[in-house]
């Protein structure tokens, strides 16, 4: 099927036919060995495709080349992301940097910081966590509980983390708390980013949660973890400054979801368009009828449009231009997108869809978490709704 969005891809266009095929050579073998009804993939297989495709010069692929990178525009990191949703291939997505990657609350470290963190996380050397969300705090996301209060020299944290993805095998925590300066005066200069290691002390995994689509989270447990100035990412002038570095990170995050959902939704539409072709019914294949025709022109239609806001939106970055609000368009309209593609196809499919094992059945259930993730769909409203000068 051609596309109005090829237009905006021809300048990546090497790229990412590299991508694919890496995918197509090398990791669509190794995924169809993995057993059809187990949705975890085992962690060595994870490390092995990132270790190779930080190799190749896709993982992290926005990032300098001197850090380990190759030094890709964004609107290239964006159509990759689109490549690995839409190859159906399980693996694909381990290939690029996502929530255990490097992050860029790092790109604001201190030199020290850089080498020491951020480079083995470019080069897929090593895997972090992000420690922000909290039991009471959600899609409130800074009203934080966690508290980090300064002794001396010294960083005193104590808090409780929900939510937090690759806990368990990260070599690293980013962890966002509430600051008290030690004066007397409380928490109130803002939210600090801190980095630590997971062997640190009084720092320590709790609960564990399984998602919908298999995948686990955990709970951070910190008591009066003690932290050096160092651990401040950013450094001493970066003291309550974590909200603001974290508004640019997840711009930017929230593209690479958008990207992502863009390219689960075409490949939902593409099953659900060969489906219609092969299936028979009353005498005539299922893609003569009308309503079998609603479900997939209507799916083609939103999906193009939000991969032009999403393109559109990358290149805008390139330019300069991080917008939250730009972001939340794209996060907004592709998320949303992305369930009803993989809803209208699996409606589409029938019981052949529903049954476990088939690649729509596991989409119904992963697609889902991408309204949530990143910013709800309600929190990514919000944003807009304040651009626009509502509330």
């Amino acid at each position: 099927m051609s596309a109005p969005s090829a237009v905006l891809e021809d300048g990546h266009r090497e790229i990412v036919e590299a991508f694919e095929t890496f995918v197509r050579r090398e990791l669509a073998p190794l995924a169809a060995e993995l057993p059809e009804t187990e949705d975890q993939v085992p962690y060595d297989l994870r490390a092995y495709v990132r270790k190779r495709s930080a190799a190749l010069g896709f993982y992290a692929g926005d990032y300098p080349e001197e850090l380990g990178g190759s030094g890709m525009p964004f609107t290239a990191v964006v159509l990759l992301h689109h490549a690995a949703g839409r190859s159906g291939c399980v693996l694909a997505p381990y290939a690029l940097a996502g929530s255990d990657g490097p992050s860029p609350l790092l790109r604001n470290g201190t030199p020290e910081q850089v080498e020491r963190h951020l480079v083995p996380l470019v080069r897929g050397e090593q895997t972090r966590c992000l420690a922000l969300t909290e039991p009471q705090a959600g899609s409130d996301a800074f009203h934080l509980t966690t508290t980090a209060v300064r002794t001396g020299d010294q960083w005193v944290v104590n808090g409780r983390k929900t939510f937090v993805s690759n806990a368990e095998h990260a070599g690293l925590a980013l962890v966002v708390a509430a600051t008290d300066l030690g004066d007397g005066a409380g928490p109130t200069s803002g939210a600090t980013a801190f980095v630590m290691p997971m062997d640190q002390p009084g720092l320590r995994i709790g609960q564990r949660y399984e998602g919908m689509s298999g995948e686990p989270l955990f709970e951070l447990l910190l008591d009066g973890v003690r932290l050096g100035p160092e651990a401040v990412i950013g450094g001493e002038d970066a003291v309550g400054a974590a909200t603001a570095l974290a508004i640019d990170s997840l711009s930017r995050g929230r593209l690479v979801v958008a990207a992502m959902c863009n390219g689960i939704a075409e490949h939902a539409l593409r099953l659900g368009v060969e489906y219609a072709r092969e299936r028979r019914a009353f005498g005539r294949v299922i893609g003569d009828y009308q309503h079998v025709q609603e479900h997939l022109v209507t799916t083609r239609a939103e999906v193009e449009a939000s991969k032009l806001l999403t393109l559109a939106c990358a290149r805008l970055v390139d330019e300069g231009t991080e917008s939250p609000e730009n972001a939340a368009l794209a996060k907004l309209t592709a998320s949303e997108t992305a369930v009803r593609a993989v809803d209208r196809s699996l409606q589409v499919h029938g019981a052949t869809g529903w049954v476990r094992g088939h690649p729509l059945e596991f989409l119904y259930r992963y697609v889902r978490m991408t309204t949530i993730i990143e910013g709800t769909s309600e929190v990514q409203k919000v944003i807009i709704a304040r651009s626009m000068g509502l509330n």
